[in-house]
């Protein structure tokens, strides 16, 4: 799965998008590798982040194996006279992990981890540190996203490479909001420096573009509720006033901004939002509709 984006940024970021560069040095320690694939989930594609000063090196991610990345790699490991000892992968999205078997087709001696790893993978876990020369990272198990999602603290820099938990533009997608925010709150106290995203640019300071999202959530659970709480005004087949909504009814609502076209979209984040709410004991669902618990149902 993609590190798909929500309707409304998804809508912003046609005009919005910075060109960066296939290769760039972003710090003495740090070059990021686009994946060569670009694209509306991908934006100017997936980053992956070559890390260290000396001829041992760090990878983070492989992209989803175009073969223009393979190239650009193996061309920026001879410049630098280098090369890869660990491969880290974030999560299991095939954006991030798809160029594995080109890596070791280049380099068959590295190792590569993963949390929850596949056949050949060795396991990240939370805390587990992988070390070269001007590199130390900390793996943080950080998921919501995914199940098997991790995030790397830099040491040297005080840093932190967030892959699809926080993003260069835009907001991410999950499978479990609550798990989001309980992760993103344990990422935003780890550091205080630059967020390395896995899609687009780098983020000057990281813990305050967390706050922003977890506000951003925060603002949409709220727009869901008052949304709830208000009056549609219609009237079921027994003549009361019927205060259950369908999805689309509140995405009509919540998302006026956003083009009609974009609404299904959307409609994947109201969800999230009212499946946290309902865990929460705060509303329920009744025939594919859902209300405010303690409001009471038309007779």
């Amino acid at each position: 799965m993609r590190a798909v984006r929500t309707a409304t940024s998804t809508y912003k970021m046609a005009v919005q998008l910075a060109q960066l560069p296939e290769v760039e040095r972003l710090s003495p320690t740090c070059i990021r590798i686009l994946g060569g694939n670009p694209g509306k989930f991908t934006l100017q594609g997936t980053n992956t982040y070559l890390l260290g000063t000396g001829p041992n090196r760090l990878l983070i991610d492989t992209g989803e194996g175009k073969p223009h990345w393979i190239s650009v790699l193996k061309r920026t490991l001879a410049e630098e006279k280098a090369h890869i000892t660990h491969a880290l992968l974030t999560h299991w999205h095939h954006d991030h992990v798809s160029g594995v078997q080109d890596l070791l087709s280049i380099s068959p001696d590295t190792k590569v981890f993963k949390n929850q790893p596949e056949s050949g993978q060795l396991d990240i876990t939370d805390g587990q540190k992988f070390e070269v020369e001007g590199a130390t990272l900390t793996a943080v198990h950080t998921p919501g996203h995914t199940v098997d999602h991790m995030v790397f603290l830099l040491a040297e820099e005080d840093a932190m490479f967030t892959a699809d938990n926080v993003l260069g533009h835009g907001t991410a997608v999950f499978e479990d909001l609550g798990t989001y925010l309980n992760s993103l709150e344990k990422m935003k106290p780890l550091f205080k420096g630059r967020a390395y995203p896995g899609h687009g640019p780098v983020l000057g300071d990281g813990p305050a573009k967390i706050a922003e999202y977890i506000h951003h959530r925060r603002q949409r659970e709220e727009q869901v509720i008052q949304t709830l709480k208000s009056n549609k005004g219609d009237v079921s087949a027994a003549g009361a006033e019927d205060d259950a909504w369908d999805v689309m009814e509140l995405v009509k609502i919540i998302y006026q901004d956003v083009p009609d076209t974009l609404h299904p979209a959307a409609a994947g984040g109201v969800i999230q939002v009212l499946r946290k709410l309902e865990k929460e004991g705060k509303v329920s669902l009744e025939d594919g509709r859902w209300r405010l618990r303690g409001r009471r149902s038309p007779l």
